[in-house]
């Protein structure tokens, strides 16, 4: 499989990038800055310098895939226009990218909250906002999307078990566990059209996506 994470240098899309490289699946990162391009050759990835939030087109940067995955973010400190530009903008400028080639499977690593971002306090209101309307935009495209949704991302040693459901109330997962997962849910039709929730739990991951 060839697969393009956006957001290849953040903490999720480099350990997917890794996963897929182990697993013999081409694996190529979109990253907006060139210094990073070594950490993804070193995880066995190929780095595509491309910037979501501000080139126009980015479907070159996809060509040829057989999925994306959208895995970027405007990060924690980042004002509410950022989040407008990058969590929703560059997830539909994704979905874009991925009609103008044909790409049918899209993965939208989104967040827990993201159902109820009315609910949301503070800063998490924006960021959860601009989740939201980037997982409308996604289940509205008729692409075969999946839409994981997190708990509160640690960086602890993933245990390669999980929980996966609907209003699963809050708790946490590790970035290793929901890098694992997005690898299940690739190979997973079954998951194709669904979005879930996902923490750290008792169900050996590939068990888990196989009941979704």
């Amino acid at each position: 499989m060839d697969v393009v994470v956006a957001g290849g240098h953040g903490k999720v899309g480099l350990r997917l990038l890794g996963l897929l490289a182990d697993r013999g699946d081409r694996a190529r990162g979109l990253i907006r800055n060139p210094d990073h391009a070594p950490d993804l050759e070193a995880a066995g990835a190929e780095p595509v310098v491309c910037d979501l939030e501000h080139e126009e087109d980015v479907a070159p940067c996809v060509e040829g895939a057989d999925a994306v995955v959208f895995a970027a973010g405007a990060g924690p400190g980042s004002g509410a226009a950022r989040k407008q530009t990058m969590d929703l903008g560059g997830a539909v400028k994704l979905i874009d990218a991925a009609r103008a080639n044909g790409i049918d499977r899209y993965v939208m690593v989104s967040s827990m909250g993201a159902g109820q971002p009315e609910q949301g306090s503070g800063p998490m209101r924006p960021y959860l906002e601009a989740k939201a309307g980037a997982d409308q935009a996604l289940s509205a495209s008729g692409l075969d999307y999946t839409i994981v949704r997190p708990g509160g991302l640690t960086d602890d040693r993933g245990g390669g078990r999980v929980r996966v459901g609907l209003d699963l109330g809050y708790g946490r997962v590790t970035r290793d566990d929901v890098a694992a997962t997005l690898l299940a849910v690739l190979g997973a039709d079954n998951t194709i059209g669904k979005t879930f929730e996902l923490l750290e739990g008792n169900t050996p991951i590939q068990e888990a996506v196989r009941t979704l």
